[in-house]
């Protein structure tokens, strides 16, 4: 559907007397009428109101058409208003007239969205301007970006009452204050050159929000993202659209509501637009990142906590087109270690009293040699004693590891107590370096009577 103008900007005044003048309007779609009760309206109200239908002396035919008149004649003459409540088609229902509304006001422009402007310079002298040479720039707090320059082939001539119209586009890509900056260099009736500028005024605004939060269980990543919707009119999003930085990969999470009726491949082609109502209207997305391979996992560097960023896509009114991409989305800080000790396995059972063995892992995490380390169980740091503790030497002697390498050993452990219990202070230290590297979380285990 074609574009149609309304409204304009607010000029600034120029000094000096000029023979013409820029008109800016901004083309936007229009909105489909909605009537505001049930209650029709009927051709005849325009020539006469309701009393005229009880008038014996007026015929029916000359206000309804002859397809109605015999219908009128079955309900005994009836041409009241009561009639008008009734659905005469089911589209009737949605109330919608099929009128178009043009929009009454410059309106809001939302960051994202695409800001088109008919303009119109105007000649409203006695005289004819020549030569003239029309240019019209984009200015915001960080840039000026020129949409239109006639310098290179300048318009002859605008006669005495006549007009010069051009349309002019631009992607909104910052917040903030924008000035239309359009200017005509002329030459008047009196052959004086002329300067000629105008200055148009327009805020842009935020349409919608992105909140984000990040939880890590073990090696995988949940990023929830909520919407909020801060425009005046319902967004339907097109797509939303997690980008994952290269180390991850991104599943979006989401109820699978449908699954038995409709197909997997025609629910992802005819997937319906998702609708977030005007006002404060909030949906939220859920995505699950794993690192993309186990050498991008082990390769991490500071700064490395980058996810990724979202493409956003949406229409308005009659499908008018929006697009968003926000920030880099960071997660929680990545700490860079030179070795990494996690726990691979533990033993379906254990009992108390009884040794048990714990499978570990040490991997080297940097391009050189380490170690050699030592494994031990730190002290309570209450002073507590310990319902899990060393069987045997107190300290486990590791060999070196090479780079990028890793070494699996057991560690030979015995419970104290029966119940629920924590493993607790596991800890590595190279020899060498004298360097002690933080403890293993605490493992629960249950320990069991024999």
């Amino acid at each position: 559907m074609s574009s149609s103008y309304s409204g304009g900007g607010a000029a600034a005044a120029s000094p000096g007397q000029h023979s013409l003048a820029f008109r800016v309007m901004r083309l936007c779609r229009p909105s489909l009428r909605a009537e505001d009760s049930v209650l029709r309206l009927h051709p005849a109200d325009l020539f006469a109101g309701e009393d005229l239908f009880d008038d014996p002396r007026i015929s029916p035919s000359l206000l309804f058409p002859p397809s109605s008149t015999s219908a009128a004649a079955t309900n005994g003459g009836d041409f009241s208003f009561r009639h008008r409540f009734h659905l005469q088609d089911p589209a009737d229902a949605i109330a919608l007239s099929g009128l178009l509304v043009l929009p009454q006001s410059f309106g809001a422009i939302y960051l994202g969205e695409t800001f088109c402007s008919y303009i119109s310079i105007n000649n409203s002298s006695r005289f004819e301007a020549r030569d003239v040479v029309i240019k019209a720039e984009m200015q915001t707090e960080r840039q000026r970006i020129l949409l239109l320059d006639t310098s290179k082939s300048p318009v002859e001539s605008i006669r005495s009452g006549g007009r010069y119209d051009f349309i002019v586009e631009h992607d909104v890509k910052e917040l903030g204050q924008h000035t239309l900056v359009c200017t005509a260099l002329y030459n008047d009736g009196d052959s004086e050159r002329k300067y000629l500028p105008q200055f148009f005024k327009f805020a842009v605004a935020n349409p919608l929000s992105v909140r984000t939060k990040v939880r890590t269980v073990k090696d995988c990543t949940f990023l929830e993202a909520c919407i909020e919707n801060h425009t005046k009119s319902n967004l339907y999003m097109d797509q939303v659209e997690f980008e994952p930085a290269q180390q991850w990969t991104a599943t979006r999470m989401e109820a699978d509501e449908n699954s038995s009726e409709i197909s997997p491949k025609i629910r992802d082609i005819f997937k319906p637009p998702v609708l977030i109502r005007a006002g404060g209207g909030i949906y939220n997305y859920l995505y699950q990142l794993k690192p993309s391979s186990e050498e991008s996992s082990q390769v991490k560097v500071d700064g490395s906590n980058i996810l990724g960023k979202f493409q956003i896509t949406w229409r308005t009114n009659l499908g008018e087109p929006g697009r968003l991409q926000t920030q880099n989305i960071h997660g929680t800080p990545v700490v860079h270690k030179d070795a990494d000790l996690r726990i691979v396995e533990l033993p379906s059972a254990v009992y108390l009293g009884k040794p048990f063995l714990v499978h570990l892992c040490l991997t080297n995490q940097v391009d050189r040699t380490l170690g050699p380390f030592e494994v031990y169980l730190a002290p309570s740091i209450s002073g507590e004693e310990k319902a899990v503790l060393v069987n045997g030497l107190q300290k486990l002697v590791l060999p070196p590891v090479e780079a990028f390498d890793s070494v699996n050993f057991n560690l030979n452990l015995v419970a104290t107590r029966l119940g629920v219990q924590k493993i607790s202070g596991i800890t590595i230290s190279a020899v060498h370096e004298k360097k002690y590297y933080e403890p293993l979380p605490d493992i629960e285990i249950f320990v069991d009577a024999e």
